[in-house]
């Protein structure tokens, strides 16, 4: 069997990502832009549990399905899905003096990932997750994605 397409060019995939979370963002580098989007991964991932984040993590692009589950301590049990502005201070306090977080960005770094996954198959999997978790990623203007 070839290697599958998405890892032959899961690089220039991640590049063009990160461009459009950055430009959605309205951010200045791609150093911020990676940040940003880590902190909103990494705020979702803390609220699933283990099999439900690989779940998750399968409609990801390679290279954001990496930075998913990267450095994931395991044996910590997940909390639960909060309000919009507690996530937002919660993506925030990643590397706090680096971080250029807004209390928009969960939506900005949704909407540039829903323009990057199989919309299909991501909204199945976010049907089969915890109470909250589709409302994490969604977006309020459809023209946006």
């Amino acid at each position: 069997m070839p290697m599958p397409m998405e890892y032959q060019h899961a690089s220039e995939e991640f590049e063009r990502f990160l461009a459009d979370a950055r430009d959605t963002a309205g951010l200045g580098t791609r150093n911020q832009t990676y940040t940003v989007v880590q902190s909103v991964l990494l705020t979702f991932r803390r609220r699933l549990d283990v099999h439900q984040a690989i779940r998750f993590a399968q409609v990801l692009p390679p290279v954001l399905r990496a930075i998913f589950i990267a450095d994931w301590d395991t044996t910590v049990p997940p909390v639960p899905f909060t309000d919009r502005e507690t996530l937002a201070r919660e993506v925030q306090a990643l590397r706090p003096h680096h971080n250029f977080a807004t209390a928009a960005s969960i939506t900005d770094v949704a909407t540039a990932l829903r323009r990057h996954v199989d919309m299909a198959k991501f909204k199945a999997v976010l049907a089969r997750l915890p109470e909250g978790a589709a409302a994490f990623w969604h977006v309020a203007d459809p023209e946006r994605t």
